[in-house]
């Protein structure tokens, strides 16, 4: 579809925003209203439709794309998409170590160690950390933790845990980028220490900057939407 719109405009719509184009609201593949909690987003929103030069290209509208899937996928299945999230609690990317050689050892020591601690004093939990990928169970009653740590989270907020989650395996570096116990850049990079280990190694390859590439744009447009929930 080309842009066929000259205006793109935010109004308050009772709990939320809206944007319309030329005064008509912008609706989901759904076909629901496209309202989102904050001005912030809204307007964030509203600059990707301005944004727009001749055809729309949804990879360009990360924003637009996760409130889409906030309305019409996650909301009405809220507690199922929450749990199937919290499920990456049990096998969280921190608590599988490397057993050599010591640079990558002390790597993720540094990276991962205050990580856990946070995750450990904030939700009263405990981890077991294996070395190696041998799955190593955690204590049921750290994954109900866990579990309605997620669950408390809205739609939205859930759309863009999807993307971290799933982006660097790791539940907790998701918590912490969501509470704000630390900030994108140093998630993003505890999450790649094991990739970045290996491509010191062996270098990189044209597919596998490529993978890199659009794994770092699905985490920035998570953690900008986490930001603009709370601005």
């Amino acid at each position: 579809m080309k842009r066929f719109w000259k205006d793109v405009t935010v109004a308050s719509e009772g709990d939320g925003f809206g944007i319309a184009l030329d005064g008509k609201p912008i609706r989901t593949p759904g076909r629901a209203r496209l309202a989102v909690p904050t001005a912030a987003l809204a307007e964030a929103i509203a600059d990707e439709w301005r944004g727009v030069d001749g055809d729309i290209d949804p990879r360009a509208m990360p924003l637009t794309g996760l409130a889409n899937a906030a309305i019409d996928r996650i909301a009405s299945v809220r507690p199922d998409f929450a749990q199937s999230l919290a499920r990456y609690g049990e096998s969280d990317l921190l608590c599988y170590r490397a057993a050599e050689p010591e640079p990558l050892v002390a790597r993720q020591q540094a990276a991962w160690d205050p990580l856990l601690d946070w995750a450990r004093g904030r939700y009263d939990v405990h981890f077991e950390i294996a070395a190696g990928a041998m799955h190593t169970p955690q204590p049921r009653a750290t994954l109900v933790r866990l579990d309605e740590a997620v669950a408390a989270r809205d739609a939205f907020e859930l759309a863009a845990l999807h993307h971290v989650v799933t982006v660097t395996g790791s539940l907790v570096l998701a918590l912490a980028l969501v509470e704000g116990a630390a900030d994108p850049d140093t998630i993003w990079r505890a999450a790649r220490i094991d990739d970045d280990w290996q491509a010191e190694q062996w270098g990189e390859d044209a597919l596998a900057v490529a993978a890199t590439a659009a794994h770092r744009a699905d985490f920035d447009a998570g953690a900008r939407l986490l930001a603009l929930l709370t601005s």
